[in-house]
């Protein structure tokens, strides 16, 4: 069934259900809701049951849905903090970026897949799930310790690399291939990253409250998704994903008066609709790929390279903080989660990544979600909670 005029609602009702129900499952089974999610657009999708297809609406669906996420995850961090974060978070971030980076794309050439296809494989190796590895640091106590700081302040300068390095892969995937046109997309990315983390802050402290007192009840919410979705047009027109504007403007509320209000408010919108990005990811992944030894071989290959690039470069970076310390920090980077999926989905959508690679990065993207979480406990079991 595709969503069209007499259905739509239909249609919303099954993705959203199945997503609600089998994300319910996984939390049950001590899983993210995110692998719930996924699974149930692998079943209800056209691979599997066929109930719903995928179309224009649900791609809108998809789309509001990760400019909500990624500006919830914006919101989420405090940006004095990560400023303020040590040399060891960034020097755990900058070594988690470039080791599976460079790990991704030389197995992309190594599999005969297209530069671009490559370049895409090494971003969606990049970036660290936040959310996952907070959750789990929550749960055992450890947010305070000094090594889930270091985990949570590189976990979101790993983020903002990524967002550059996804800029620019979206620039090549776009026709921006020489040196001149790569550079142009790099400063541009740059360029809009440091106007908005200098100068946002000061904006919005001094636009928001007068142009608040014309709406009713001062809805600060309201202008805070307007100003998500300007600086998400904004990141489209200067030629990068949409996404990164998103986070961006998550940043700039994220330590406002009205900053717990939003996260509120936002997580109200947030529960709707983010389980339909999720959903759509799992519609576009043909199960068939499971019956295809090369396809499960060459993800088996990825899902290592994914592990063994953060253990290795957040590892070795945290190395002098103690063995114990420096695994759990490697450990705690290598959630991809929705970051992964994100950037397969550009990919895809931008029609410079083949289904087989958009499946392997899926499959990359859940191996890595849902082996950390049991590890990570386990790493912490003997250790005592900390609280601030």
């Amino acid at each position: 069934m595709e969503l069209e005029s007499g259905n739509i609602l239909v249609g919303i009702f099954i993705l959203f259900g199945a997503a609600k129900i089998l994300g319910w499952l996984s939390q049950k089974l001590g899983q993210p809701a995110v692998v719930g999610e996924l699974i149930a657009g692998i079943l209800i999708g056209p691979h599997a049951l066929g109930w719903v297809r995928s179309g224009p609406i649900v791609n809108v669906l998809a789309e509001i849905g990760a400019v909500v996420l990624l500006f919830s995850a914006g919101l989420e961090q405090r940006l004095s903090e990560l400023m303020r974060v040590g040399w060891i978070s960034t020097r755990v971030a900058v070594l988690g970026v470039i080791v599976p980076f460079v790990l991704g794309f030389g197995a992309g050439i190594l599999f005969k897949h297209s530069n671009t296809e490559s370049i895409f494989l090494g971003t969606a190796l990049v970036a660290t799930s936040v959310g996952i590895t907070a959750r789990v640091l929550g749960e055992v106590g450890q947010q305070q310790s000094s090594s889930g700081r270091i985990i949570l302040g590189a976990a979101v300068i790993d983020d903002i690399l990524g967002m550059i390095i996804l800029a620019v892969a979206s620039g090549v995937a776009l026709g921006q291939k020489d040196a001149r046109q790569i550079a142009i997309a790099i400063s541009l990315a740059l360029g809009l990253v440091v106007f908005v983390l200098l100068a946002g802050r000061r904006v919005v402290r001094q636009v928001v409250p007068r142009v608040a007192d014309f709406t009713r009840q001062k809805s600060y919410f309201s202008l805070a998704l307007l100003i998500c979705l300007g600086l998400s047009v904004l990141s489209v027109e200067v030629g990068i994903a949409a996404i990164i504007g998103a986070f961006l403007a998550g940043l700039v509320f994220s330590e406002e008066k009205a900053a717990e209000d939003l996260r509120i408010k936002t997580h109200a919108v947030y529960e709707f609709v983010v389980p339909f990005f999720f959903v759509a990811m799992g519609m576009a992944m043909d199960v068939r790929v499971f019956a295809r030894k090369d396809i499960l071989l060459i993800a088996g290959i990825v899902t290592l390279l994914a592990i063994v690039g953060k253990l290795v470069g957040c590892g070795l970076a945290a190395i002098n903080l103690g063995r114990l310390d420096a695994l759990r920090i490697g450990v705690g980077m290598v959630p991809r989660g929705e970051v992964g999926l994100i950037v397969a989905l550009i990919g895809l959508n931008q029609r410079v990544m083949s289904l087989e690679l958009y499946s392997v990065i899926v499959i990359m993207s859940l191996v890595t979600t849902m082996i950390v979480p049991p590890v990570l406990i386990r790493l912490y079991a003997k250790a005592s909670p900390v609280t601030p």
